[in-house]
């Protein structure tokens, strides 16, 4: 839907519901499109969030695969004098 921005000024609030709704409103300027309504996409909530991260951590930790302890994990770094190679 295409409306012109001199007519928009009456309609703004029916724009807006239409833009919600889904209706690609576009306002024009002098024939030209200038600029598009679109809603804006809110945040997840607290918890979808919380179900996101927690679906995350458990599909890393199924794709982990053990490896050395990491408080030995330079020590390939090292001699046996415990200096740096």
């Amino acid at each position: 839907m295409r409306v012109s921005v001199t007519e928009a000024k009456g309609q703004l609030t029916d724009l807006v519901r239409r833009a919600e709704a889904g209706d690609e409103v576009i306002l024009t300027r002098h024939g030209h499109p200038a600029v598009r309504l679109v809603p804006i996409k809110l945040p997840p909530d607290r918890a979808t969030r919380r179900a996101v991260l927690e679906a995350a951590r458990k599909s890393g930790a199924a794709k982990a695969l053990p490896g050395p302890d990491a408080a030995r994990s330079q020590d390939f770094l090292f001699g046996d004098n415990g200096l740096p190679d």
